[in-house]
């Protein structure tokens, strides 16, 4: 996105700009700073950057322009915690929320009210006009909800993410139990609620979203004459769950041809979620949805799929999914691996890693969620 500002941006008019993302992933500029931090749980690189962005924000004038790129990721890139809080107070709240299969809209409401910011925080500390261009990964594209929404209106409160921690039994440092506790009493101020003032000089643009990366996936199948059916944008639940529902599905298709006549590719995308229930797992919820796909199937013949983040990487680890074939199971089994075991234990990626079926691709500049596809084929 920075990349793209600076070809376009005209080159006798000022500019001064920084460039947040993760390790790993930042391009070459020439005009804006790129700076790197940890992602998913935030460090002190990432506090650093936000604080900074946060000042040149304060010091614009009001006949000048703030121009905030916003994409997936941003909510623990952007970790500048609010006072009295540490990044190390951020650091365990976030991965205990990763980990207890939340929603990211609920994790985001908290993460909100946790954020000096976040939640509109950033527009609302900005006396210039605020555009906001905004990649989606976030079910439903909502800007409050991209990147936590630092110059969008935020719906939610404290009391919403003291029920989120509630709901989830998650038990936060201290300091930031006070905090939250501080501001349900109204000892704290709210973010920046819809039909604040503020926003008056704010527009939140979408310019991507998972639903364009599904049309053009789309029209790939069928310029090579398969069909393409985009089942929805905006899948959620547990991986392994959603994982059931897609594979009844292709069996419906594969021995009834119903409701889709083979050969067709069943598309969706959207953001599950992964409920760790053991320890030392590794993978993400793309892994996990296709390790469960896997055994639904059980090997049925002529289906085939993909499923992989469209940032290049499925969780922590450095592959943006995997692949699945009728024969995955037939080959797992002959290397002692079983599947159930390992999708109990959370570990997708060992499970695809041992098949050489990962799909890697390294940083791809985009963030669109989640992409699957499920390929069934004729007899």
């Amino acid at each position: 996105m920075g990349l793209a500002v600076e070809r376009h941006w005209p080159a006798e008019k000022p500019l001064y700009g920084i460039a947040l993302t993760r390790y790993g992933h930042a391009r070459p500029l020439e005009r804006i700073r790129s700076r790197e931090a940890s992602h998913p749980l935030p460090d002190r690189a990432g506090e650093e950057a936000a604080r900074e962005m946060l000042s040149a924000a304060r010091a614009l004038r009001s006949a000048d322009l703030l121009l905030a790129l916003v994409s997936g990721g941003g909510s623990a890139l952007l970790a500048l915690p609010a006072e009295g809080i540490t990044v190390e107070d951020l650091r365990q709240v976030t991965r205990e929320l990763l980990g207890c299969g939340a929603t990211i809209q609920e994790i985001n409401a908290v993460r909100k009210h946790l954020s000096a910011i976040q939640g509109g925080r950033l527009a609302a500390a900005c006396r210039a006009p605020v555009l906001a261009l905004a990649i989606s990964d976030v079910t439903g594209d909502d800007p409050t909800h991209i990147a936590s929404g630092p110059c969008a209106p935020d719906p939610t409160t404290y009391q919403d993410a003291v029920d989120v921690l509630n709901r989830y039994g998650v038990r936060p440092p201290r300091a930031v139990l006070e905090h939250l506790v501080a501001g349900v009493r109204g000892e704290r101020p709210e973010t920046p609620k819809p039909g604040d003032p503020v926003f008056a000089r704010v527009e939140n643009r979408v310019i991507a979203s998972a639903q364009r990366s599904l049309e053009a996936a789309a029209r790939v199948f069928r310029d090579a004459g398969v069909a393409a059916a985009i089942l929805s944008d905006s899948v959620t639940g547990e991986a392994r769950e959603a994982a059931k529902v897609m594979a009844a599905l292709a069996r419906q298709v594969r021995s009834r041809g119903e409701p889709f006549r083979p050969p067709v590719a069943l598309i969706s995308g959207g953001e599950c979620t992964v409920t760790l229930r053991a320890k030392g797992g590794r993978g993400g919820r793309c892994g996990e949805f296709l390790l469960s796909l896997a055994i639904e199937l059980g090997g049925l013949a002529g289906v085939h799929a993909i499923a992989a983040d469209t940032d290049g990487l499925d969780g922590t680890e450095e592959n943006a999914g995997a692949l699945l074939s009728p024969d995955t199971l037939a080959r797992a089994a002959a290397q002692g691996a079983d599947a159930r075991r390992l999708l109990a234990a959370n570990d997708s990626y060992g499970f695809f890693a041992a098949l050489g079926d990962l799909v890697v691709t390294g940083p791809t500049g985009t963030n669109v969620n989640d992409y699957r596809a499920i390929l069934v084929l004729p007899d």
